[in-house]
């Protein structure tokens, strides 16, 4: 009777985590052999307040649930204690965050993780951290495409005061 509500919660668990990797717009997997637990409960929480998911997740329940999806490819990087960040609606903030503490603390690697349903190696992971927010990205955006106007009404004025300046000399 307890084997099967071990097995009933697992099957719960395997169910619960292929939902998160199919769903979440991120999730970061990470290795956090050798930090302590108050940097552990530092990092958690600079995760929560940002909306992100920090769990410590059982390897082989995490190839069970990739089986139940595409990603079987992230079974590579799922050795070792392995720490997962999901984010449902930022899928840079788990990056930017865990990037940011694993430059202060050298004990945190970063594994790889799936970024907007594609898997993706711990490098692109550090180069999505390192894109500009996305205020930041909305403003380039902005600039650029407000230049062409710009220039076009600096050189329609520049003609308009070059006339004006012609029509006061004669």
């Amino acid at each position: 009777m307890a084997n099967e509500n071990v097995i009933r919660e697992k099957e719960l668990l395997v169910s619960e985590v292929s939902t998160k990797l199919r769903e979440n717009s991120s999730t970061v997997l990470t290795d956090y052999r050798g930090l302590n637990v108050a940097q552990v409960t530092e990092l958690r929480k600079t995760l929560r307040e940002a909306g992100v998911e920090f769990r410590v997740l059982k390897n082989s329940l995490v190839r069970r649930a990739t089986e139940a999806t595409q990603f079987t490819e992230l079974d590579v990087h799922l050795s070792g204690p392995t720490a997962f960040a999901f984010s449902k609606e930022d899928a840079i903030a788990p990056a930017k965050i865990l990037s940011e503490f694993a430059k202060k603390n050298e004990n945190l690697k970063l594994k790889g993780g799936i970024v907007e349903g594609k898997v993706v190696d711990a490098d692109q992971i550090r180069a999505l951290a390192a894109l500009p927010p996305r205020e930041g990205l909305l403003s380039m955006l902005l600039s650029v495409l407000q230049a062409p106007v710009r220039n076009f009404a600096l050189a329609v004025k520049a003609v308009a005061d070059q006339k004006e300046g012609g029509a006061q000399e004669a």
